[in-house]
């Protein structure tokens, strides 16, 4: 019997500093699996959940949700993976009974397979939250065997981690949600992790143009590097005049909002081409509203706004098909790694993030 203890960051108290702490568990129930985990990316949904108390989730909260490891423990009644499989861990796996599913898209599934809450805070035997059905920051995990996706084991844990939501959720809101035509042109707002995915998803659908818009220099070089043809800084004038003027007065074909912001989705609509698509990817707080003109910018130009929820993954297909393109060369996450650290140092993973230091941190967990 594998051991059942782990340690793991936690959020303990609303406005407390994030914890590693001893952690116990009881063991995979049915249909679920105990997974060892070898890296976790540092996303800035995680930093969400700290700054805003738990993110509406029971404390004490066990972080991390984008992760790579080995399936250590099966449950009764799993099928299809073994001990010793190498797995992404995906919070977007199809529930298969939910309206979309039952109509045959489960790209559109609203509730995720989870399993039971079954890891405890060892000093006291609290139970813990996980992190989107997940966890990740945490030397060992439970979660539905349905969200454990088995990936090529020539893939370096450090890069197969960030397909669990980064990678998925870029490249997903290009070649899942919108689906540009070859030779098309292409906007990025955002160029954090997810932003720069896109923009290689814009490379992988073969976009002709691709635009990278920021206000970080450093992360306008970054996009540069993975395949944008033009960097637009938006501190030095209008973002929207800037892409149009890069397209000839046209505007592109398709724009994709990576920031969440009301300002960003209105600077995506303004830019669009007669006939474009907005994407609307960054998780919105609530309360934020948008405001444009709706006869100029949407009817007369008969464009469109989508939303995709986590690039409208589907787990079991994609995540496989990201790590092949990996290994092909045609899909770069090795520059998308800027730091490797220990589990100890998540508080200066976050710090990083929130200076736009990295495109990611990545969380050693089998060091």
């Amino acid at each position: 019997m594998p051991e059942r203890t782990a340690r793991g960051v936690l959020l303990n108290a609303v406005g407390e500093p994030v914890a590693v702490e001893d952690l116990t568990l009881q063991g995979p129930g049915a249909g679920e699996v105990q997974v060892r985990l070898t890296c976790s990316g540092v996303c800035h949904t995680d930093l969400h959940v700290v700054e805003t108390g738990g993110w509406g989730m029971p404390l004490p909260v066990l972080l991390g949700h984008e992760g790579a490891g080995v399936v250590e423990e099966l449950g009764d009644g799993v099928e299809g993976l073994a001990s010793g499989d190498r797995v992404v861990l995906a919070w977007r796996s199809p529930c298969g009974a939910c309206p979309a599913c039952r109509r045959g898209e489960p790209r559109r599934c609203r509730t995720p397979l989870r399993a039971r809450r079954r890891i405890a805070r060892a000093r006291d035997g609290e139970r813990v939250t996980q992190t989107l059905l997940l966890g990740t920051f945490a030397t060992r995990t439970i979660v539905h065997a349905g969200a454990a996706i088995k990936v090529d084991d020539d893939l370096p844990s450090e890069q197969a981690c960030l397909l669990g939501c980064a990678v998925a959720t870029g490249v997903g809101s290009v070649l899942n949600t919108s689906r540009p035509w070859p030779g098309a042109r292409v906007a990025v707002i955002g160029c954090g992790a997810v932003g720069l995915s896109a923009v290689q998803g814009a490379r992988l659908a073969g976009a002709e143009r691709i635009v990278a818009v920021d206000l970080v220099p450093r992360k306008l070089d970054w996009a540069l590097e993975l395949g944008a043809t033009d960097a637009v800084d938006g501190t030095r004038g209008d973002a929207v005049e800037q892409v149009r003027e890069l397209t000839g007065g046209e505007g592109v074909d398709f724009a994709y909002e990576a920031v969440g912001r009301a300002a960003a989705v209105e600077q995506a609509v303004r830019m669009l081409a007669y006939g474009g698509s907005a994407t609307v990817i960054g998780v919105p707080a609530p309360g934020q509203e948008v405001s444009f003109d709706l006869q100029r910018e949407l009817f007369d130009r008969r464009a469109t706004i989508r939303v995709s929820h986590g690039g409208d993954q589907l787990p079991a297909e994609d995540f496989p098909l990201l790590a092949g393109l990996a290994l092909e060369g045609k899909l770069d996450l090795e520059r998308m790694v800027t730091r490797i650290a220990p589990l100890e140092n998540v508080g200066a993973a976050f710090r990083g993030l929130e200076a736009g230091e990295v495109i990611r941190t990545v969380i050693r967990l089998d060091a």
